[in-house]
């Protein structure tokens, strides 16, 4: 069953880079219509059992809305279930919900929403569709005012360890040779934050490794305040080039997309994130994936197959490099020949596996969360450098 499942992500990954996968949304009178994948199961006139919502980006955003539709269309065409994504018209809270009514007005008994925006539109949802099952990923349901938070019996919370996705990315880029690398997040939400300050560390312990000089390496550290693939963004990635990065880790959702974008115009790397885009552009060297198929598989099969949905339910699961939710790619689709770390210099597979193994016997545990003034999020390079411990790490805030 995991071969099987394994070969059609395989399959769905190819495709997905090369000519997205799914129709555009259709707007019909002004309201919203559901978009499938294009097939007879996606759109069937007796409806859709299982419903992805995106988050405010598009289905095919190379990121954490189309990885995470990879893995419903993955289990639900492996077993033959009908399946289907709408994208809100309103990317809000009300608008959310307005999907997710839809969506269950089109039959869904399972609803899989990607991303910590959907928070409280799951927090009330839960309660209003108590016979409908929910896989929240990246959040946990809470109320707008934060007054009241409870993940029901009937919502999967999914959370991923992303300062160790973080450190693998940050370590490979040092052990790689390189000494100058900027990060450029999204919104300083959680999991951002938490790929950064993993990768500040992992920059950190390869350092440490190789026997580095304090602050030998630099560091470029921004947020862009958005998730979007915009001018501005192309120009601050551009400028993160100019002024000596390496390479960039681009980390938000389309903002990879300008990180790229400005890499290719200045001979950078770059360093995805959520799922593997190398195949989206020759500048990408590696990627800090989560596991946001494999997570979504693993509880869609315990709803379908295994009736364990009491493993997950009414809980906050956390997917890690122990139990394969966290990595950098270590295969390359359609090309078992072809290493998957072509793209370093130096960095291996073995060195990979090396230091992957810290994190799963926890010899290496990344801190994930520190203490920010700032209301918005967004660290100093005081607190960045105070915080997680670096001292062969010299940061500079943008």
């Amino acid at each position: 069953m995991k071969k099987t499942l394994s070969i059609a992500i395989a399959i769905m990954l190819v495709f997905t880079s090369l000519v997205g996968c799914s129709k555009a949304p259709v707007d019909n009178g002004g309201n919203q219509e559901p978009t499938g994948n294009g097939d007879d199961q996606g759109t069937s006139s007796d409806g859709y059992e299982i419903a992805l919502i995106t988050d405010k980006g598009n289905i095919d955003d190379k990121s954490f809305n189309q990885g995470s539709w990879e893995g419903v269309v993955a289990f639900a065409e492996e077993n033959n279930i009908t399946h289907n994504y709408i994208k809100p018209e309103e990317a809000s809270d009300a608008g959310y919900l307005a999907a997710i009514d839809l969506a269950i007005q089109g039959g869904a008994k399972v609803v899989v929403t990607p991303g910590f925006l959907f928070e409280v539109p799951i927090f009330e949802a839960q309660t209003k569709y108590p016979d409908v099952k929910f896989i929240l990923l990246d959040g946990a349901p809470h109320s707008a005012d934060y007054s009241e938070a409870e993940t029901k019996e009937n919502v999967a919370s999914i959370l991923y360890a992303e300062e160790q996705s973080g450190y693998l990315a940050g370590y490979a880029a040092v052990m790689d040779g390189m000494t100058k690398i900027g990060f450029m997040g999204g919104m300083a939400v959680p999991a951002v934050q938490a790929f950064g300050y993993g990768y500040l560390q992992g920059a950190e312990g390869a350092a440490k490794e190789l026997g580095l000089e304090d602050g030998a390496i630099k560091a470029i550290y921004h947020y862009t305040g958005n998730f979007d693939e915009n001018d501005t963004n192309k120009a601050t990635a551009k400028t993160m080039f100019q002024e000596g990065a390496e390479v960039v880790f681009g980390c938000g959702g389309s903002v990879g997309k300008s990180v790229m974008s400005a890499a290719n115009e200045s001979n950078g790397k770059v360093i995805g994130v959520d799922v593997d885009q190398r195949y989206d552009s020759e500048t990408v060297i590696t990627s800090a994936t989560k596991g946001l198929a494999a997570s979504v598989i693993s509880v869609l099969e315990s709803i379908y197959k295994t009736d364990s949905w009491a493993t997950y339910a009414g809980k906050t699961t956390v997917f890690s490099a122990e139990n394969d939710g966290v990595s950098l790619p270590t295969t390359v689709i359609g090309e078992p020949n072809t290493d998957a770390f072509d793209r370093f210099e130096k960095f291996t597979k073995d060195d990979y596996e090396k230091v992957y193994k810290t994190l799963v016997d926890g010899s290496v545990k990344p801190i994930r969360e520190i203490e920010v003034e700032d209301p918005s999020g967004n660290a100093t390079a005081e607190e960045l450098t105070t915080q997680l411990n670096l001292v062969k790490v010299s940061v500079t805030t943008r």
